[in-house]
């Protein structure tokens, strides 16, 4: 995916993108200050804030919901914050709009290039032709085998918590499912996008999301998700059903090293 500005319009920066076999035809934007500038923190700080942990400036869903954390300045000295108030050996992913400097008491264990679209352009929703099972507790175990499968992005036996969790099953087995995570106020994130191997091209991640737009819809928020940037085949889906890229994310998953390994303090 490659994108080049295209204009600046009331306080918007607008660009255009293409893969290496499209036109120049996905249009993003961001502002500065917008609340999907900072996802993760935004979402423990209003939609998901029942899940909260930390203290009053830097937050993290508990371990068996979600490795996020959220920093309100996705800076050094909040990352000092979430060392001092986290677990030993926590693993947490963190979401930022440009590269940050890591600080040696986190090992960087993976940095991703992503994509946030967002629905803005109202296509019409078709209707499912697949019966959809609204997915429960006890469907977790086979959920958790098709996320670690498909590797659609972090899962744990928590994260259907989140709720809205919907799956096909075909012969008795759970082949494709979606559901939603993070919840910054007013946005709704599409998330855990995925379809067993064997059952890819038969539309169901389609019929998954629509029912997701069509249920965020209805509670007059906006849908929006994250995706790798090299994830082609997901992104033209997207644009397919409605979404357009806003703006480009850098996630970190960063792992806390013990403390006496790296006696260096934080300025």
């Amino acid at each position: 995916m490659h994108c080049k500005p295209l204009l600046l319009l009331a306080g918007l920066s607008f660009y255009r993108c293409k893969s290496g076999t499209q036109k120049w035809k996905c249009y993003f934007w961001f502002q500065m200050d917008h609340v999907l500038n900072n996802p993760i923190y935004n979402a423990l700080i209003s939609g998901n804030k029942i899940f909260a942990r930390g203290d009053e400036r830097v937050k993290f869903f508990p371990e068996d919901i979600s490795p996020f954390a959220g920093l309100p300045e996705n800076s050094q000295p909040d990352l000092h914050v979430l060392y001092q108030i986290s677990p030993a050996k926590s693993f947490f992913i963190l979401f930022t709009v440009q590269e940050m400097e890591i600080p040696v008491k986190w090992k960087v264990m993976a940095q991703m290039n992503i994509l946030q679209m967002v629905r803005n352009n109202p296509v019409p929703l078709a209707e499912a032709d697949e019966e959809l099972i609204v997915l429960q507790e006890e469907h977790v175990p086979e959920m958790m085998a098709l996320t670690k499968m498909t590797n659609p992005g972090p899962f744990v036996s928590g994260t259907i918590r989140f709720g809205h969790y919907m799956g096909i099953f075909k012969e008795g087995r759970l082949v494709a499912m979606a559901g939603q995570r993070l919840h910054p106020n007013p946005f709704v994130e599409i998330s855990a996008v995925c379809t067993h191997p064997d059952h890819v091209g038969k539309g169901y991640a389609g019929i998954l999301v629509n029912d997701q737009i069509k249920r965020i819809l209805a509670g007059s928020e906006t849908p929006f998700l994250h995706v790798l940037e090299v994830n082609e085949r997901a992104i033209n889906l997207y644009q397919k059903l409605g979404f357009v890229i806003r703006k480009r994310v850098i996630g970190y998953g960063l792992q806390k090293q013990d403390d006496h390994i790296h006696p260096e303090r934080y300025a």
